[in-house]
């Protein structure tokens, strides 16, 4: 095995891929690595062992691995102290990777590093320029805010436009005519901020409309009335018309 510390900061380490799920998979192949399923013999001329396996299971599996490589986890919420008295980094795309992803989706994501030492945070830092991801190293105790932070802005987005679809759904208007609006959103979201790019009558202050989009949603998809009524004061504080506490 070639000695990791007697590598150029720049030169990219050779990994294998612990786990063969969806992370997995993605970063096996942007990475040139083989992926190792559970029984599978764990190579023994890499550089480092990048555990892609259950935040539940990373302390498990790292006791589990030969000494040697360095090890590597790929988990948000998950600090350092699960690899024990070990060395090893911390290397988190803020990415999701639906099965069958190509390896360029993680090209331009960002995402968290960290390190138990030098070498070791400088090894997460290369790996994630190959990939192509912008990081930022995030302490321990910050961890569990920034993987929320990235939870909110997925998975609550995909679940407010299901709450967007079900209420479309009622006056003829399907999913991909909604479609455009949301993307032209997030994109204006993403390049000007959240002040800038809210529109609609609650921006405007326009509270008439606002109680006739209430009603609706009452009369319509009363299920959706609670997560409305919560949303619009959200807005109301992004717009600047209330305080956010």
């Amino acid at each position: 095995m070639r000695e990791l510390d007697r590598k150029s900061p720049t030169e990219v380490p050779t990994c294998a891929i612990i786990g063969a799920g969806r992370m997995g998979t993605v970063l096996a192949q942007a990475l040139r690595a083989p992926a190792i399923r559970r029984g599978e013999p764990i190579p023994a001329d890499v550089d480092v062992l990048l555990l892609c396996v259950p935040d539940t299971a990373i302390a498990a599996v790292a006791a589990t691995m030969p000494e040697g490589p360095l090890l590597g986890h790929v988990s948000g919420a998950t600090g350092l102290d699960v690899f024990g008295e070990r060395e090893g980094f911390s290397l988190h795309p803020m990415m999701s990777t639906p099965p069958g992803s190509d390896p360029s989706i993680l090209r331009g994501a960002g995402g968290a590093v960290d390190g138990t030492s030098e070498r070791a945070l400088a090894t997460a830092f290369t790996l994630a320029r190959d990939l192509g991801l912008e990081v930022s190293r995030v302490a321990a105790e910050d961890r569990v805010a920034y993987h929320a932070a990235g939870a909110i802005a997925a998975n609550f987005l995909v679940a407010l436009e299901a709450c967007a679809e079900r209420l479309a759904a009622t006056a003829g208007i399907s999913r991909t005519q909604l479609a455009p609006l949301v993307l032209a959103t997030t994109r204006q979201w993403a390049e000007i901020g959240p002040e800038a790019a809210l529109t609609g009558a609650i921006a405007r202050g326009d509270e008439g409309t606002v109680e006739r989009h209430r009603a609706a949603i009452a009369e319509r998809t009363p299920e959706l009335l609670p997560m409305w009524d919560q949303m619009a004061e959200v807005t109301r504080a992004v717009a600047g018309r209330r305080s956010w506490t």
